[in-house]
């Protein structure tokens, strides 16, 4: 099997470190090598003794080094596998928070495709496949530290994916040796053509363990299940007796069998190790260093346009934080202008968040259109629009500002303020996303997974948005009630590699607290090797009488022996 982390060591080699010895101290009766001056006190106190200057050039290193909590976190968890070798030691040798909190900012800015830009469209994907991995990929461990999670986090989604998750019959290729054989479960990511490596790319991923842990290989042998079972599994040339199943094992880097083409394939089993050797380094970085930071818009003020928000949590990584903000507006609020049978209305959006010294960590601009059939816009006049944007956020206390313009009536102008606290989830406590309650959900096709407006990994959910959080969301008795919560830091078996967790559901009256609707379900049927899982259900609301409910979600599990409930009140009207 192969090892990165040998390889790794392998390829770069060993370094030896000589350190010059320290000058020896005299011996009792040794004269000293300086007179001391005249009335000086021999005996001075150890603990007022000054460093010597290699002490204190170690102890500043040390202090350098010791990276803790979120800073910490964003090196060894949110960047590992894109920040560069020289940035990396960069960052360590940072000396106050200033500095690194400066250095963040700046790594995230040489990234932007598009300076101009206050979104990082860069840093935005980024962490969308950072969830996308902790949603697919996890097995026994977070999906962003999987080989496949890191494959997906440094590139993206493969072109295609030859998959096999159950193993089983194998027909050999003839570069692999031919014949029959039966596999573990194994996956082949092909990509047309990756930057800094080449084209048509095939990246092999085996789940030697068959607990949903695929690794990385080199080693097309290594899927082989019957690779050590004599007698089985043999070659075409095993089968015809021009080879033996000895021979597989003589050496090289790949345990395949002798064939047709076993001279060509032996002379591509360096390009193959190269191939590794890029695909695990962090890539290049494509943007020039920016010297200027994006510019603040100051706020916008005049005539109240009324709007609501809403903000959401879900967990990326341990420090990292994905907040979805969804804005919703009127359309009778909004100023439609008729043309060629067409109205049209144009809201211009512009977000800021800022730290409590008044440091801004994420802005946004967007314009938004309204369009109707002019003969329709009466109708229309009574819906709502909303809009939806996901920023990633440490965790921490802000403050959120929203500032919206009604573009065809320029005094028209709305403003919103409020601090919000971006959760901590700890890797040994148990904790949930965001109950969240909304009128549409649906899962997505294989191209929109992790991206889109209103897509959290592979499911379309539009929030419903009421005027004030402590206000319950309406819901009319003709639609359905939808809801979604992801649970995190589920306790997994050392033994069957699996979470073993209840899932309840509940629906109450919330005057009388009686029960309408109670389902349980058993994790593993919502993801069984992940520390990670997503509840989501939807809910007819033709049966229910006008009145106040309450969704409750109630997750025990058996392995941590932790309990989680979240609630989300709504109104049937």
């Amino acid at each position: 099997m192969y090892n990165r982390r040998t390889f790794l060591c392998f390829a770069l080699g060993c370094g030896f470190v000589f350190v010059p010895a320290a000058g020896l101290r005299a011996q009792s009766g040794d004269q000293p090598t300086q007179a001391q001056p005249a009335g000086q006190d021999q005996d001075v106190d150890p603990l007022k003794r000054s460093r010597s200057d290699r002490e204190q050039i170690q102890a500043q290193r040390a202090v350098r080094q010791e990276l803790k909590g979120a800073y910490k976190s964003w090196l060894d968890q949110d960047v590992a596998y894109i920040i560069s070798d020289e940035e990396r030691k960069a960052f360590r040798n940072l000396g106050n928070d200033e500095e690194r909190d400066a250095f963040i900012e700046q790594f995230w800015l040489r990234r932007n495709p598009n300076p101009d830009s206050p979104d990082n469209e860069f840093r935005e994907e980024h962490y969308r496949r950072i969830a996308y991995a902790n949603e697919h990929y996890a097995a026994g461990k977070p999906g962003w530290k999987t080989d496949r999670g890191h494959i997906y986090i440094a590139f993206g989604a493969p072109d295609s994916v030859d998959s096999h998750p159950s193993g089983g019959s194998y027909q050999r290729p003839m570069d692999e040796g031919g014949g029959e054989t039966s596999t573990f479960p194994f996956e082949v990511w092909h990509y047309r053509y990756l930057e800094g490596i080449g084209d048509n790319i095939d990246i092999e991923f085996v789940d030697t363990c068959m607990c949903g842990d695929y690794h990385f290989t080199i080693d097309r042998g290594e899927k082989d299940a019957l690779l050590h079972v004599p007698g089985m599994g043999a070659t075409q040339w095993e089968e015809m007796g021009m080879a033996k199943k000895a021979d597989r094992f003589k050496g090289g880097f790949e345990n395949l069998g002798t064939g047709p083409l076993s001279s060509s394939q032996s002379s591509k089993e360096f390009d193959r190790i190269e191939l590794a050797s890029k695909l695990f380094a962090p890539p290049p970085i494509k943007f020039k260093d920016l010297d200027n930071f994006i510019s603040e818009h100051k706020l916008i003020t005049g005539p109240i346009f009324p709007f609501d928000v809403r903000t959401d949590f879900v967990k990326v990584t341990e420090n990292t934080v994905l907040v979805p903000i969804t804005i919703q507006m009127k359309n009778r609020d909004v100023t439609f202008v008729t043309k060629d049978g067409v109205a049209k209305g144009v809201v211009n959006i512009l977000g800021k968040v800022t730290t409590i010294t008044h440091k801004t960590v994420q802005t946004f601009e967007d314009t938004v259109e309204v369009e109707q059939p002019a003969e329709l816009l009466e109708k229309s006049l009574d819906r709502q629009s909303v809009y939806w944007k996901a920023v990633p956020l440490l965790p921490g206390l802000y403050r959120l500002d929203i500032a919206i313009k009604d573009v065809n009536n320029p005094d028209h102008v709305g403003v919103y303020g409020r601090a919000i606290e971006v959760p901590e989830y700890h890797d040994e406590k148990l904790a949930t996303s965001t109950l969240i309650l909304a009128d549409q959900m649906n899962p997505v096709d294989s191209h929109s997974i992790g991206s889109g407006n209103f897509v959290i990994s592979n499911t379309f959910i539009r929030p419903r948005v009421s005027a004030n959080p402590a206000t319950p969301v309406s819901f009319k008795r003709a639609q359905q009630l939808n809801f979604w919560m992801q649970v995190y830091n589920l306790g997994i078996n050392e033994a069957t590699k699996s979470n073993e967790a209840k899932v309840t559901y509940r629906i109450v009256d919330f005057v009388n607290n009686n029960i309408l609707l109670e389902k349980e379900v058993d994790s593993k049927d919502l993801g069984a090797h992940s520390d990670q899982i997503t509840v989501e259900n939807s809910f007819p609301l033709a049966g229910l009488q006008p009145g106040k409910y309450k969704v409750t979600i109630q997750v025990s599990d058996e392995i941590s022996k932790q309990e989680i409930a979240q609630s989300a009140p709504f109104v049937v009207e």
